[in-house]
């Protein structure tokens, strides 16, 4: 077993707390940049742009692999800023004026299944990759991406899992609160499209890192979001991901074979912001189409 798993499974016993307040569904929000958030808070409609009351987030502080694990953030009320610059300290958060998936999904799953109080906990980094051999300056998720020190995304990963789970009220409303794992969004992709090599191992890296989630929250079926990567063809080649069709057909035939997967393909119709990052509408479609498979998943 690996050493992360076995702090992951030690930490998250704080699921089977007793006397509780709440029942929260908790949701995990994980994968690289698109998964960060590059939408712009100017474009949020008003019902989006302002505080989610009933909605409570984590955000993991994102950190780069070889550097102390980090992991560090504070349950607040859900509201915009949780985009890429988003910082905590583990006291404060310190927001940024972007926006990613968090504020829609929330939103739709709410409207779809109104009794339910939403836990997420974020933790994404963006440029990061699955497989070792595509590790660059970004990070890696794989467990086994030993690097300078032995720290990779992961390791992030379960420290945001055990900082956000050793609050046992986490709404604050001085009574211990029953926090259940209920899903996971994964919208990560490219940085393993690049080399053919890379991308014909993306299903079995994407499996692999799926059940390392699962197995970390302790629900070996748990309802798994994945978000089709797609090209905005902004390159002098016409594709910015190279080998991106191979990665997109992977995480096709991932869904395909684990009955409690399921795949947005929206993304294929998106504007963007930039060469890689879709534009604020896109980001509120994707949240929008992650809520819809997750409940069509719950049920």
């Amino acid at each position: 077993m690996h050493k992360q798993l076995a702090i992951g499974f030690s930490i998250l016993l704080v699921f089977s707390l007793t006397a509780t307040a709440k029942d929260f569904a908790v949701f995990y929000l994980g994968g690289q940049s698109n998964m960060d958030g590059y939408g712009y808070l100017k474009e949020l409609p008003e019902s989006l742009n302002k505080p989610m009351n009933g909605v409570m987030i984590f955000h993991g502080n994102t950190s780069p692999d070889n550097t102390p694990v980090d992991g560090k953030g504070v349950w607040s009320t859900l509201r915009p800023g949780h985009g890429v610059g988003f910082q905590s300290d583990g006291k404060a958060n310190t927001y940024s004026d972007r926006f990613g998936v968090e504020l829609s999904f929330a939103q739709k799953l709410k409207a779809l299944n109104p009794d339910m109080n939403i836990a997420l906990i974020k933790y994404s980094r963006g440029g990061t990759s699955i497989d070792i051999s595509a590790a660059g300056n970004f990070g890696c998720w794989d467990p086994d991406f030993v690097g300078e020190n032995g720290v990779n995304q992961y390791d992030h990963f379960l420290a945001t899992m055990r900082n956000a789970l050793s609050v046992s009220d986490i709404d604050g409303d001085g009574k211990e609160d029953k926090l259940i794992p209920t899903g996971i969004l994964w919208m990560q992709g490219e940085s393993d499209a690049h080399s053919k090599e890379v991308a014909q191992k993306y299903e079995a890296n994407l499996k692999q890192m799926i059940d390392l989630f699962r197995a970390a929250l302790r629900v070996e079926d748990l309802s798994a979001v994945v978000g089709r990567i797609s090209d905005s063809g902004n390159d002098d080649d016409g594709k910015v991901w190279d080998f991106g069709d191979i990665v997109r057909d992977a995480q096709a035939s991932f869904v395909k074979n684990d009955s409690s997967a399921a795949l947005v393909t929206s993304t294929d119709f998106y504007d963007y912001s930039d060469k890689w990052h879709y534009d604020g509408k896109g980001y509120i479609d994707l949240g929008e189409q992650f809520a819809i498979k997750m409940y069509e998943l719950m049920k």
